[in-house]
């Protein structure tokens, strides 16, 4: 198999598409000067408008998003709509579902919309497939990539070029039972490394734990730490590194977890473990700032029993600054130029103004990458949800220390070999050191890459 034929297979079976009949061409430059239309309208009006700066842009758009995301665009279309012209209409998809369809529109070269949300970590992926827009020349004009945390464009880049603008992040906190830690003399506040953590935890009685190692999810609690003190799960040449020595502590961290008995093991987002953060039997979950709204939509009768402090460090002294989650909004290639240029227009007034970004905070908890929007003082409004804490401040003094991480096509093998193997360390089968080289011989194998 040649290599477009193997690069074109890995890209279809992560889409989840292997019944695909083809990969778009790059059908579009994505400079901002240049003349030539692509194929699709992407949604567009039948005419368009002239922008003040004298881009042709179409008259409407149509933009994709999910959930709370897509709600909080429709606190900013119609402000841009009264201060740009243009009609922006927000379709609001299931996140699995509109992750398939926009996937499908990138593979076959039609029926994207004007821009679409995309996930930080299926970035590579969709760049992969040649069906994004560079941004770059539009980004370089308006001087803004500055402006928004450094840790967000790892994964938006590739070869110099970018292809979304930074949307939220999921600055990391660990949230806890104010109640549960006050009844077992728990002093979160002197709380700095793990092994402190752990040290507490083992205050609590049989049958209390002082949070939950998911099964489910074990690469989830090790790319948050891995990311935390620096580490990449493949060099800049591309080899796979999940058996380096940072890894190797993370690895040796969470097995000190298990083995201490201050952890339960709950597949995680299952009616238990909401059921145990319920009830104060899980005391702690270390998550993204967006946890948040999930445990106030889904626990409403605990509101002012949590708080929430910076994840632990690795070691003393160590960085406590990481991040779970984000998204950012993209255009596809095969969008018209004036249909990008007004997607680009929209991106560029509803991410990168301080008062949209603050807004959209306000009302849905969405964490900004925008840098200005942390001088906001929505960030240090007291949360009653968290007792009364500055909850926000906290999360926006981690944000600008959060370390790039580097995803590829090849993630989601990363999480089936860390969780495979993880899960025999824990049950004794593996030592740490044999779980992470064997977890980084298994991506090796399955990606034809060389282990570093």
């Amino acid at each position: 198999m040649d290599a477009t034929s193997l690069r074109r297979r890995q890209i279809l079976k992560y889409a989840g598409l292997a019944g695909a009949t083809g990969l778009a061409g790059c059908a579009g430059t994505g400079d901002p000067s240049a003349g030539e239309t692509t194929q699709g309208d992407g949604g567009s009006g039948n005419g368009s408008s002239t922008a003040g700066d004298g881009a042709n842009m179409a008259d409407s758009i149509e933009v994709w998003g999910w959930d709370v995301a897509a709600k909080s665009m429709d606190l900013t279309n119609d402000p841009y709509m009264e201060q740009n012209g243009g009609e922006v209409s927000i379709t609001q998809i299931g996140r699995s579902d509109m992750k398939d369809k926009f996937k499908s529109t990138l593979l076959s070269g039609s029926g994207a919309p004007g821009a679409a949300m995309m996930e930080s970590v299926d970035a590579a992926a969709w760049v992969a497939t040649d069906g994004l827009r560079d941004i770059s020349g539009w980004l370089d004009e308006a001087q803004i990539k500055d402006q928004f945390v450094s840790g967000k464009w790892e994964p938006l880049t590739k070869d110099g070029k970018v292809y979304a603008l930074p949307w939220d992040i999921g600055p990391v906190g660990t949230f806890y039972r104010r109640d549960v830690y006050e009844n077992h003399d728990i002093d979160a506040s002197s709380i700095e490394t793990w092994d402190q953590f752990i040290e507490e935890g083992e205050k609590l009685p049989d049958g209390q734990y002082l949070l939950n190692l998911p099964p489910n999810d074990y690469d989830g609690l090790w790319r948050m730490m891995y990311r935390q003190i620096g580490g990449q799960p493949f060099t800049e040449n591309g080899a796979v590194n999940i058996n380096s020595d940072k890894s190797l502590q993370v690895a040796r961290i969470l097995k000190k977890i298990r083995d201490s008995g201050v952890a339960n093991d709950l597949a995680s987002w299952s009616s238990n473990w909401f059921s145990a953060f319920g009830d104060g039997t899980t005391a702690s979950l270390t998550a993204g700032a967006w946890m948040e709204g999930t445990l106030k939509a889904e626990l409403s009768d605990t509101a002012g029993k949590w708080g929430v402090i910076k994840p632990p460090a690795i070691e003393s002294g160590g960085s406590r600054a990481t991040n779970w989650g984000g998204s950012n909004l993209t255009i596809a290639a095969q969008t018209s130029d004036p249909v990008a240029r007004r997607a680009w227009d929209y991106m560029k007034f509803t991410l990168a103004q301080k008062e949209m970004q603050v807004k959209m905070y306000n009302e849905y908890g969405i964490f900004p990458a925008l840098k200005s929007a942390y001088e906001s003082d929505a960030f240090d409004k007291k949360n009653e949800f968290l007792g009364g804490q500055k909850a926000g401040r906290m999360f926006a003094e981690i944000a600008p220390k959060i370390k790039p991480y580097r995803f590829t096509t090849d993630t989601p093998e990363v999480t089936k070999a860390v969780n495979k193997h993880f899960r025999d360390m824990m049950n004794g089968k593996n030592t740490p050191k044999e779980a992470v080289d064997k977890a980084a011989k298994q991506v090796a194998d399955r990606t034809d890459r060389e282990v570093a």
